[in-house]
């Protein structure tokens, strides 16, 4: 059984997951806001929420969380977390567990649990999204899990869809996380994401269906499957107007045909994938 953790802008959640990856227990907190204190207030409520689930048996403990991070989570810096800053995740958890501790991109993660028991289980080549408070991917090619130089390949969020669009917080412009997240839709309505009109909930499906296309294009593959409170949200109205932004865009013969899905592990997804990487650790280990 793994101790998983997930860690987002919004929610912070832990749980008990099998080797099967089923789901036995979990407790979720709200993710404290910069005025609540610093990255040692956000820490203390990760510390909460894992008392609430911890039973003493876990073998491991995998972590999910925003980036971007040192590979292996040696310290973080989530884009929609202000006041945590290149800290040391990895090596506190470990000590506050006890327990061999692996850290990764929440995404990522996400994509390990899909490709596992979710919506890509058999695939060898896929992306997965999360479009929530901002948006995140993973790229699973020939069978693995893509890390890039520092471990922070996949971050979808940050491909231009709007060139002259809103400032992002990563410094650009016209991100896709500036344009589609729960954040930026917030601030474009002025409104909670989830009462977003039909053309806002349609124009986010549309923007990922273009990042979805430019990476299908790059990168040879066929399947994304998207999870996350917007996406799954909104419905048919953000896969619809996704999977035709694909269909225009995704043209050469290798990626015509893509096709975009919601996740198949919906809200257990970021547990299940936070202790896919903590069992990926054993085993690599």
């Amino acid at each position: 059984m793994a101790l998983a953790v997930d860690i987002g802008g919004t929610k912070l959640a832990a749980g008990l997951v099998g080797d099967d990856g089923s789901v036995l227990d979990r407790a979720v907190v709200p993710t404290p806001r910069p005025d609540d204190g610093d990255a040692e207030v956000w820490f203390a409520a990760i510390g909460a929420v894992i008392a609430e689930v911890r039973q003493g048996d876990e073998v491991v403990c995998g972590v999910g969380c925003g980036g971007p991070m040192a590979r292996g989570g040696v310290h973080v810096s989530p884009l929609n977390v202000s006041q945590v800053r290149r800290f040391p995740l990895r090596d506190r958890l470990a000590e506050l567990t006890g327990l061999p501790t692996y850290v990764d991109n929440d995404a990522k993660a996400l994509a390990r649990g899909e490709g596992w028991v979710g919506a890509a289980a058999g695939e060898h080549a896929f992306l997965a999204l999360v479009v929530s408070t901002g948006v995140g991917g993973g790229i699973v090619l020939d069978g693995r899990v893509l890390d890039g130089h520092e471990g922070n390949a996949g971050h979808i969020g940050h491909i231009t869809v709007e060139p002259e669009g809103r400032p992002c917080v990563c410094g650009a412009r016209g991100c896709l996380e500036a344009e589609a997240s729960g954040t930026a839709i917030r601030a474009i309505t002025g409104a909670s994401p989830k009462d977003a009109p039909l053309e806002v909930r349609r124009r986010t499906g549309m923007l990922v269906g273009r990042a979805v296309a430019a990476a299908a294009n790059l990168l040879d593959l066929r399947l994304a499957v998207v999870a996350g409170s917007v996406a799954l949200g909104y419905g048919d109205d953000f896969f619809e107007a996704a999977q035709e932004e694909i269909d225009a865009r995704a043209r050469l013969e290798f990626a015509a045909g893509t096709r975009i899905r919601p996740g198949g592990l919906v809200d257990a997804g970021p547990l299940v994938g936070a202790a896919a990487v903590g069992f990926a650790g054993l085993t690599t280990a």
